[in-house]
């Protein structure tokens, strides 16, 4: 008997390992369709447009055209911009947990901004 109590305690842990994994990873789908936005200081925002198949698109405060590749590392979503070409980096950052009020974070740079995910995709050009 304690062998099968250990075997289901062993069998509990394991599954509760599992979840805590699978949870770690971020909900990159709850971006796609949507509007990645990152509201700035002074009022200006940048904009990106996450899709599935690990690249992405957007504008920057300035209203210029952005592109790159994103990827996942634990609980954080790691943009590279690949267009306009920049120094080879990554930069990581947690989703909010609640989408449409957003969190408040730092860009690459320290800058203060408010990061939320915006229903839809407006028209592409500022």
């Amino acid at each position: 008997m304690t062998g099968k109590r250990s075997t289901l305690a062993l069998l509990a842990l394991a599954i509760s390992a599992a979840a805590s994994a699978a949870w770690a990873e971020p909900r990159v789908d709850v971006t796609f369709g949507n509007t990645v936005e990152s509201i700035y200081a002074d009022g200006r925002s940048q904009k990106i447009w996450m899709h599935p198949d690990g690249t992405w698109n957007g504008l920057s405060r300035r209203g210029n055209a952005l592109a790159g590749k994103w990827s996942t590392k634990g609980e954080k979503v790691c943009l590279r911009q690949t267009s306009p070409p920049t120094l080879p980096i990554s930069f990581c950052q947690a989703l909010p947990e609640n989408p449409e009020a957003g969190v408040f974070t730092k860009d690459i740079a320290g800058s203060p901004i408010h990061l939320k995910i915006v229903k839809g995709i407006p028209d592409q050009k500022g």
